[in-house]
């Protein structure tokens, strides 16, 4: 396609939406992708110098608009307008291109208008098709904007080519960690953050080893790397969102009032910050602060509509008795996630969690199968079980909460929600003692994972009671004996390494024990 025909994308300003940030895992990469600079730094900015084929755009709101985004408060609407207008008369200067595709990617996330994606796709390949070789600033922004859309596998791709051109060159690495991160391919990520580590220092690096750690089960070193990066941003934007993620991983190991307090915070340093209106809405709904948490989810909805918040509050409805509420909730998901879908977001993991407990769990299934073919990550693992243990195929579920929960596949990840919906499958199987374990585990790791699913582990774990008592072991006879066919001088004790010796019988299966009926899942933060 010629540059000429993609110059519709140069049409007015960019879509109107609400107001408001999508959280996604593209916006802490944006971060940090320049020390010291919030969202736009690294793409839209101070990027390394490269060829220009034509002027930059002229002084004026471009200029102030790189100020701001040293202050942590980029003027987006500035920037956008500036490169559209000196696009229009210079449409080979690829980098002006990659800088507007950048910008419509942070657009979108930050307005939560996906129907910014497409532009930034069609700025970014404009941008790549004008300077197909060397184009470091196109392939990030490509990388960013495939996280953006949930899509890690073209994000991994994205980003390992910028890294084939650049190795040293750190801006891509955040790219390439969220990316793995999003496949559970664990191991990669944790590569890419040490390649990052050797190349840059500063707030956006701890806070991106912060994720990796805590993914890894290193929770202390978690949070004391956030709250590193939080004492080193420089502005405000930034600070606030590092605030929101350790408000995040407050509420994860279940400390309800820290986590209230890093959310309010956040919102005190960056009233945008929607993320964490809906994190609050989540502790305060923990605290019992019941209509406090609906004006709270009521006014990240408004400003985001995110589908996950969507089905958080609707949740929170059908546990106060306001079914028709919780329905609104769930239309506006289904809206959502169609509208979503159109822009090339992939909403695949909520709609299938939403369908599992709300609408047709074998429809789930299917979702989440085609989802773990593209992108195996532990969330999906976990959703898929979930949904299968919802369509009564226990014995798969099992196998897929497994990989979900198990340390040495899924990296680490402490999640109650995970452990919950493992020991329940367990219950159902009849495998009372792990089952017992695993939704013990869940209440130990957040008491207050789900306002829903919280209040039933707590009544299968008093229904499963106390594990059994064994008896005590009888007296050892301490004079030796020969087994029946072993070699051997007389007097010598058995090896139990022997297959001959005899094997002690089996003890007959625990009866099974139904579980209780299926209850609506609360989704925690992803």
């Amino acid at each position: 396609m010629e540059i000429e025909e993609r110059q519709p994308v140069l049409t007015g300003l960019a879509p109107q939406g609400p107001s408001g940030r999508r959280p996604s895992v593209a916006k802490h990469v944006l971060i940090g992708l320049v020390a010291g600079s919030a969202v736009l730094g690294g793409v839209l900015v101070l990027l390394p110098s490269e060829r220009r084929t034509a002027p930059p755009p002229s002084p004026g709101p471009v200029t102030r608009a790189g100020t701001a985004v040293g202050a942590g408060v980029p003027d987006l609407v500035a920037l956008i307008g500036d490169h559209e207008a000196h696009l229009r008369t210079h449409p080979r200067d690829e980098r002006s291109w990659a800088v507007l595709g950048a910008a419509y990617v942070e657009q979108g996330q930050r307005t939560a208008t996906p129907a910014y994606f497409p532009k930034a796709e069609q700025a970014l390949r404009t941008s790549l098709e004008t300077k197909p070789k060397g184009n470091l600033t196109a392939l990030e922004g490509l990388a960013a904007l495939a996280n953006a859309r949930n899509d890690f596998r073209t994000g991994r791709k994205w980003a390992e080519e910028a890294l084939k051109l650049a190795p040293k060159r750190w801006t891509a690495y955040p790219l390439l960690i969220d990316s793995c991160t999003g496949l559970g391919d664990y191991t990669a990520s944790r590569g890419a953050l040490e390649k990052l580590q050797g190349l840059h220092h500063g707030p956006p690096v701890l806070a991106e080893a912060a994720q990796v750690y805590w993914d890894r089960g290193w929770r202390e070193d978690a949070v004391a790397s956030l709250a590193d990066a939080t004492a080193g941003a420089t502005a405000p934007a930034e600070r606030a969102t590092w605030l929101a993620q350790s408000g995040r991983l407050a509420w994860e190991r279940g400390d309800r009032e820290e986590s209230l307090r890093y959310y309010e915070a956040a919102l005190s340093n960056d009233p945008d910050q929607h993320g964490a209106l809906a994190g609050q809405g989540r502790a305060l709904a923990a605290l019992g602060r019941n209509a406090e948490a609906l004006r709270a989810y009521q006014t990240a909805l408004a400003q985001e509509p995110d589908p996950r918040y969507a089905l958080e509050l609707g949740e929170l409805y059908e546990t106060l008795g306001e079914r028709d509420a919780a329905q609104r909730q769930y239309a506006l998901l289904r809206e959502r996630v169609r509208t979503d879908a159109a822009a090339g977001v992939d909403d695949e993991l909520v709609l299938g969690l939403f369908e599992a407990d709300h609408g047709d769990p074998e429809d789930a299934v299917r979702r989440l199968r085609e989802e773990w073919e593209r992108q195996p990550g532990v969330a999906v693992a976990d959703a898929l079980g979930w949904a299968l243990h919802r369509s009564e195929e226990d014995e798969e579920a099992l196998k897929f909460a497994t990989k979900a929960t198990d340390k040495t596949k899924g990296g680490g990840v402490r999640s109650a929600l995970y452990v919950f919906h493992r020991g329940q499958i367990e219950r159902e199987l009849g495998l009372l003692a792990p089952a017992r374990r695993h939704i013990a585990e869940s209440l130990q790791i957040n008491p207050y994972f789900s306002p829903v699913l919280a209040p039933q582990a707590r009544q299968a774990l008093a229904a499963l009671g106390e594990p059994p008592a064994e008896p005590l072991p009888e007296p050892k006879d301490e004079t030796p004996t020969e087994p029946e066919g072993a070699a051997g001088p007389p007097g010598t004790a058995a090896n139990p390494a022997n297959p001959a010796a005899p094997r002690a019988p089996r003890r007959p299966r625990t009866a099974r024990t139904p579980a209780p009926a299926p209850a609506p899942r609360h989704t925690a933060s992803r």
